[in-house]
């Protein structure tokens, strides 16, 4: 009676053949026929209610930062009528003043859910649902991107109430592409870090030692022609100098890299080859598992 109990191997092996070729999978494998809407959806939602839930500290801080930045440079270097590119400095630096608000908080929003829940214990969380390793890509980055498309309209609304600034929409294309861009840029990055990670401190020394130097050495409080023929080739190699003059050619029709779009359109194809590049490198770093599943 014992032995009639037990499976035998000829017949797991037939259950095995029978499945395949119903089209079901071996048992453990994941199959994915098609996008899992739901899914992707309710990760998505997830990520922007935790940091919706604390929109003090997401979205209005950052811009009341970021608003700081503006005085204190205009009132340093804005004095006596200065002008950059031909517009005051004011409405020089408040473009790329937005731009860096927008990937700061992209980068910040990515770099920490990952590595939330591996400190917390909750990284199963991530990983155990019936998505994609591209759907928890694209939820992570949704999530970030949005955060930091609502902190640049927070600051776009507050600087069009700002004295001496002027945000006059000339290019449309290049602020919704660079911006996209740019925030894509941080968020991958970020999920990035989040993967890499294995506490905190880790994830603060990517953000003091290289986001904080790309963005403050990115163009954004001064034209690069300025700097020494060294220090200018060394800015043509950070992406962020080319959201930011992207971004800043959307509003005043000159910038650092062009003041025609077809001088623009070649950093923002090299924005979009960028961003595509890591996130096909990223899309296979977590299908391998590194540094979460170990």
């Amino acid at each position: 009676m014992a032995d009639q109990s037990l499976p035998r191997t000829g017949d797991a092996a037939q259950t095995a053949t029978v499945r395949r070729s119903a089209g079901f999978p071996a048992p453990g494998e994941p199959l994915f026929r098609s996008i899992n809407r739901l899914g992707l959806w309710t990760l998505y939602m997830k990520e922007v209610r935790r940091f919706f839930k604390v929109q003090t500290q997401t979205i209005w801080a950052p811009a009341v930062t970021t608003l700081l930045y503006l005085m204190i440079f205009t009132l340093a270097m804005g004095r006596g009528g200065r002008e950059v590119l031909g517009v005051p400095f004011a409405s020089f630096v408040a473009p790329g003043l937005i731009a860096m608000g927008m990937i700061n908080n992209a980068f910040a929003n990515a770099s920490f859910g990952l590595l939330g829940g591996k400190i917390q214990g909750t990284i199963i969380d991530y990983l155990m649902p019936p998505i994609s390793e591209g759907e928890l890509l694209a939820a992570l980055v949704g999530a970030a991107v949005t955060r930091a498309v609502l902190v640049g309209l927070v600051v776009y609304g507050a600087m069009l109430l700002w004295p001496g600034v002027h945000m006059e929409v000339r290019h449309g294309w290049a602020i919704a592409w660079f911006g996209l861009m740019g925030s894509i840029l941080l968020s991958l990055i970020g999920v990035a870090t989040s993967m890499w990670s294995e506490k905190f401190d880790h994830l603060s020394a990517v953000t003091n030692f290289v986001i904080t130097p790309m963005s403050m050495l990115s163009g954004t409080f001064y034209v690069i022609d300025n700097l020494a023929p060294a220090f200018q080739a060394v800015s043509r190699v950070n992406p962020i100098f080319y959201v930011i003059s992207g971004f800043r050619f959307g509003f005043l029709g000159q910038s650092d890299i062009g003041d025609t779009n077809e001088a623009v359109l070649h950093g923002a194809i090299g924005l979009g080859v960028l961003n595509a590049v890591l996130g096909l490198g990223l899309y296979a770093l977590l299908r391998s598992g590194w540094k979460l599943k170990n």
